[in-house]
């Protein structure tokens, strides 16, 4: 799904692009209010997440806008505190409100909430529990760790895409880890001797993947 960004604080943008592209999310951003429109219209934008103050026209302008429009959903992001404002936006359309400052993984949360994601991911022979952190094989439960975990839900969420040791290693570990890049091997490795050998590709002074097709 397609996520939109729209924030005049380039520092908020680079952190939250990082955890909903952790989720497996293609994430486009915009600086201002007018150029968050041309985005949504030219990306077909699932979900917009606004923030209230912005240059050239603000983000409920741009919320008034995209649901005159769409039926897409929109998120406002505000540092304002009164509860008046807070009906302003849900009266014009807003799908959903939160207040500065907030940690990311919240907002993450309310966006998949939003966008009725689901709770769980198929890939071939296995069953991946979102809510319980689990991988299962036929049924059977893989006992993999949660580096495991995150891992293979970011090669199936990104399957028929090469990811490089380095885009693992920001994608799973975070974008402030600064260990070494032959970890993500070692993971890899204990991974596809629970999950198959065959189901992670490895592409040689490339990185690794998983197939798109999952039939």
């Amino acid at each position: 799904m397609r996520i939109l960004i729209a924030d005049d604080n380039r520092d908020m943008l680079r952190i939250l692009r990082a955890y909903f592209e952790k989720e497996g999310y293609e994430v486009h951003t915009a600086e201002d209010g007018e150029e968050a429109l041309a985005v949504f219209y030219r990306m077909r934008i699932d979900l917009a997440v606004l923030d209230w103050m912005m240059p050239k026209r603000s983000g409920l302008d741009v919320c008034r806008e995209i649901k005159a429009r769409s039926d897409k959903k929109v998120l406002i992001l505000t540092a304002k505190s009164e509860e008046e404002d807070e009906l302003k936006a849900l009266s014009i359309g807003a799908d959903e409100y939160i207040r500065k400052p907030f940690h990311p993984k919240i907002l993450v949360l309310r966006a998949k909430k939003l966008l009725g994601d689901e709770k769980g991911m198929r890939y071939r022979s296995l069953r991946i529990d979102l809510e319980g952190s689990k991988i299962y094989k036929d049924g059977a439960d893989l006992q993999v760790t949660k580096t495991e975990f995150e891992l293979m839900c970011c090669l199936v969420r990104h399957k028929g895409r090469i990811l490089s040791r380095d885009q693992l290693l920001d994608l799973v570990w975070g974008f402030d880890y600064f260990g070494d890049a032959r970890t993500v091997d070692t993971h890899v490795r204990r991974l596809r001797e629970k999950v198959g050998d065959h189901l992670i590709q490895t592409h040689r002074g490339l990185g690794y993947s998983v197939e798109a097709d999952d039939e």
